[in-house]
């Protein structure tokens, strides 16, 4: 049969199947893991099946701590290769689908505009989505989601841009679409190397990994903040409870990273914010479909480290053991598992820790279960994406000549497609909460909520309140933000008055006595949050220079280390020198320093751009010099961009083997030196000409410059240039590749 009709017609019969308003169901046939179940998965097991389980089969795979259970929330056909989801503030799943994602080995077709967003409903309340239809359909592989108010945010992959989607005559499908950021370029790379997130934050401005800007919704458009030092990560984001944002990176097998500080304010990460043992999964079953290879397997054939981390979420909710609440979790769907990771604050530094011995949180022994994001829910229990497919890596990654692609094809991963569940983490004797009705309610219903167990409805209560931008709420919000008993919450908590203070923030009704107040608040997050919240008055004039003053021996390093990231936001003498003092009287703490360091660098990336900003000065100078030299010399036989000309004069340099990061011997000697020959199978009509009548800064500098430019590798220092110009003082003829160790 022909694959694109099957596919087709697949798509149909879901079609059909999602007009359906309603499937019976009750909470007796809802598939959930059980005790026995649990219990009969074996410790190993050496040869899983990679065909197609079914969610009756799939559900018996998973072994999970004691007490813990997972019950399927929605399965094909109501859903096909789900990859992400959002809820709006009446708890209705919008879930976008990959339609075309990896249909056979090749990818073929994958950019055909069939995917789509589904919405689903639980109309019973028994916590299985009964109700479905295609909110949105001919997509191009729809990534981001974010719901505002009654409308629903979507970015689609190979573009920047983001729609506003709306339903009017509630039926249901999307009816009014409207653009709310639109830049009208292309988005560079594959599909795994491009944005995800549209996380509304704590501090109102919503984030993404991989691209450096950030979003404010503002008057029903999104209005983009440059980030100067760059964002991190790849597929997911999540922050916690005080607006700490956690990416992870699957290319460079980086479970998790950017966690230290707010992007906004650079880069920050420490060698020992995790040992190198947290890298290392424990797979309950053998892997042998790993991008990796042999390097990434141990001798039993399971993953030996992170390969493909993604997904990753804060839990933040009321219904699962207090224990879990503000855990890391890191999906591995390579693995087949889920990390959890036991998050610490030791004097201002974030360390990660598995909360296991050997083993992991959540794992399965059905090689299709493919968790790509986790979510707390409104419910307050924890939600997991699973795309259930053979195939988990694009393919760039797949080709005839990869490691991958045998593996596929002798195990049939391949085949197995359109499938796709999202389930929901609960736990012994405890309920999942009620379903949430804030787009039905008043301004001063939402509020209460501000104070509510469930991280998701005190950030949906905030959002929905910036959103409406009713200004009545304004002074409840205010009594609530310093502590005050009042008709919306008697006693408000540190997490109250924390996103009291930011809705006031994102509602522009934030004054500077509510700050001031807020800056001697005894929650050291509280405190901390203020400093931030004195940024536009710092940048104004030095007049709450000195009221931060009086923080600056603050207890915890934190709120020091705050004082420092906000200090630098100002131009002021008097900040740059209260920065100083704070880090000079910290008595040599590392966290302090280096927080410094970042203010610093990031001023770098803002004035040199953020590829230049990153390197130290002196490195920065030989770059700099280099490229003036590279311009006026050099580029008139490789090519102003490196990639040589069409004349074929020289060899290009964009890329070469020859100037990366191993090879700084081969590249010094070359430009010592010469070379001559066939370069890569190429002839040229004249051989690169020995350079070393000029001094090793001016050697240092042009390979300094073409390092950083074409290989993205570290600049040459001088010295390197004199200790191989001495080694081969004697060299009196140009080098041949041969002759030359090049990796």
């Amino acid at each position: 049969m022909n694959k694109k009709i099957w596919i087709a017609g697949i798509l149909a019969a879901t079609l059909v199947t999602c007009q359906v308003s309603r499937q019976n169901g009750s909470k007796s046939d809802m598939l959930r893991t059980t005790d026995a179940s649990v219990s009969a998965i074996p410790a190993f097991t050496d040869n899983p099946s990679p065909t197609h389980l079914t969610p009756e089969q799939s559900i018996k795979t998973f072994k999970l701590p004691k007490g813990y259970h997972l019950e399927l929330v929605a399965s094909e056909p109501m859903i096909h290769e789900p990859v992400a989801i959002a809820w709006d503030g009446n708890a209705r799943m919008y879930v976008a689908e990959l339609n075309t994602y990896m249909q056979d080995v090749e990818g073929t077709d994958e950019h055909a505009p069939t995917s789509r967003v589904m919405l689903l409903e639980d109309t019973n309340n028994d916590g299985k989505m009964d109700k479905s239809s295609v909110f949105i359909d001919k997509m191009l592989l729809p990534r981001m989601l974010l719901c505002v108010g009654n409308e629903l945010l979507v970015n689609e992959t190979d573009t920047y841009n983001v729609y506003s989607y709306k339903d009017n005559n509630k039926d249901g499908v999307a009816d009014e679409k409207r653009p709310v950021y639109t830049p009208d370029k292309k988005a560079p790379g594959n599909l795994e190397h491009q944005r995800s997130g549209l996380d509304w934050n704590v501090d109102n401005w919503i984030y993404m990994a991989v691209d450096a800007v950030r979003f404010r919704y503002t008057n029903g458009v999104l209005k983009p903040d440059s980030i100067p030092s760059g964002s991190s990560g790849q597929w997911g984001l999540t922050h916690d409870n005080y607006g700490r944002l956690y990416f992870s990176s699957a290319g460079g097998e980086t479970p998790a990273l950017g966690f230290q500080i707010n992007p906004i304010y650079g880069r920050m990460e420490f060698a020992d914010q995790y040992k190198e043992e947290f890298n290392e999964v424990w797979p309950i079953i053998k892997t042998p479909d790993v991008e990796g290879g042999l390097k990434r397997l141990r001798p039993d054939t399971t993953l030996n480290h992170f390969t493909a981390s993604c997904g990753q979420v804060v839990f933040r909710g009321d219904k699962l053991p207090v224990d879990l609440q503000g855990d890391l979790l890191i999906s591995e769907p390579v693995g087949r598992l889920i990390r959890r990771a036991k998050v610490t604050n030791k004097n201002g530094k974030i360390t990660l820790e598995n909360a296991y011995q050997k083993e992991e949180f959540i794992a399965s022994t059905d090689m299709n279960f493919r968790a790509v994001n986790m979510y707390t829910g409104p419910d307050g229990c924890l939600y997991i994406v699973d795309m259930n497919r053979g195939i988990i890596q694009e393919g760039n990654w797949t080709g005839p000549k990869s490691y991958l692609r045998p593996q596929i094809k002798r195990l049939g991963l391949d085949k197995n497609i359109q499938h796709g569940r999202i389930y929901r983490l609960v736990h012994d004797g405890m309920a999942p909460g009620p379903k949430p009705k804030m787009l039905d309610e008043s301004s001063q219903r939402l509020v209460a909520y501000l104070g509510h167990p469930n991280g998701w409805w005190r950030d949906n209560a905030q959002k929905e309140l910036v959103v409406r931008n009713d200004q009545s709420v304004v002074p409840l919000l205010k009594a609530i933000a310093t502590g005050e008993s009042n008709e919306a919450i008697k006693s408000p908590s540190a997490l109250a008055r924390l996103h009291a203070l930011w809705t006031l923030e994102g509602l522009n009704a934030l004054d500077q006595s509510t700050i001031a107040r807020a800056l001697k608040d005894s929650d050291f997050e509280i405190r901390k949050a203020a400093v931030r919240m004195t940024e536009p008055y710092l940048k104004k004039n030095d007049a709450m220079i000195e009221t931060l003053a009086a923080l600056k021996a603050d207890p915890v390093a934190d709120v020091r280390m705050q004082l420092i990231f906000s200090l630098g936001t100002s131009e002021s003498p008097k900040a740059r020198a209260l920065a100083g003092d704070i880090v000079k009287h910290a008595n040599g703490a590392e966290v302090l320093a280096r927080a410094q360091r970042s203010v610093e660098k990031n001023e770098d990336a803002k004035k040199f751009g953020m590829k230049l900003g990153r390197l130290d000065g002196p490195d920065r100078t030989l770059v700099m010099n280099g490229s003036v030299i590279y311009k006026s010399l050099c580029a008139t036989c490789h090519g102003a961009d490196g990639k040589g000309l069409t004349s074929k004069t020289a060899p290009p340099l964009n890329g070469s083997r020859r100037l990366n990061r191993n090879n700084t011997q081969a590249s010094v000697r070359i430009l010592l030196h010469g070379l001559s020959g066939p370069i890569e199978g190429n002839s040229y009509p004249t051989e690169m000409p020995s350079m070393k009548d000029n001094d090793d800064e001016w050697i240092a500098s042009v390979l300094s410059y073409v390092r950083h430019e074409f290989t993205n590798s570290p600049p040459v220092r001088p010295a390197d240039v004199k200790t191989i110009r001495e080694q081969t003082a004697s060299r009196d003829k140009a080098y041949t590749l041969d002759e030359l160790s090049i990796q």
